[in-house]
């Protein structure tokens, strides 16, 4: 099969919007709370990234396996039941094995219960396609919310506080630029983000 052919797939499509064509933050504005709550630090983005990760692609696997059983009646709540099961896992896991992370995110965890990136593609996709295309959609927007987190937490830490996953990376004379650790300077960066990526889509398309 061609590179032509495969771009033409559905499993194609399907991570290529995923990752960058419908981009939960930048293109649909979605999972913008812990953007700008957890980005504040790299190793909180990249926590943040993986538990949305796992609870995305564990609900993928389990609401599209079911998706033929479950009354369309109660679907929401039945997608609220599973995303909180999974949550939970996230939120012991972290208490368990990495406590300060945990204490620092540990408020805005129960939050992905509400996230709408996860509550949108449990409707709009995963119930309606089968499993692997489902895991395929859950592991590309995973991936674009946290390379998105991380990439915002990068310029945050190292504005901020002059450190890069804890370790100084700014010398001592370095000015740190509190505001932008706060939430005024998660709004600035953010929407600094949201710009470059919609100029370029904007580009590639045109």
């Amino acid at each position: 099969m061609t590179f032509t052919e495969i771009k033409k797939t559905k499993s194609y499509q399907t991570v290529l919007d995923g990752i960058w064509r419908d981009h939960p933050i930048s293109s649909m504005v979605l999972g913008i709370c812990s953007a700008l709550a957890v980005s504040n630090t790299v190793a909180n983005a990249i926590a943040m990234g993986a538990g949305v990760t796992f609870v995305l692609v564990a609900t993928a696997v389990l609401i599209s396996g079911l998706r033929k059983i479950i009354p369309r009646r109660v679907r929401m709540i039945t997608y609220m039941i599973v995303i909180a099961s999974f949550v939970i896992v996230v939120d012991k896991v972290l208490k368990a094995y990495f406590p300060e992370i945990s204490e620092s995110i540990g408020p805005y965890v129960g939050l992905i219960i509400t996230n709408c990136i996860i509550m949108g593609r449990a409707e709009a996709f995963y119930s309606q396609n089968n499993v692997f295309h489902s895991v395929l959609d859950s592991v590309s927007n995973g991936f674009s919310y946290t390379y998105t987190l991380v990439a915002i937490a990068i310029v945050r830490e190292i504005l901020g506080f002059g450190t890069l996953l804890g370790f100084q990376v700014m010398p001592d004379s370095f000015p740190k630029w509190v505001v932008i650790s706060m939430a005024p300077g998660a709004f600035f960066v953010v929407s600094l983000f949201i710009w470059i990526t919609r100029t370029l889509a904007k580009v590639e398309s045109d």
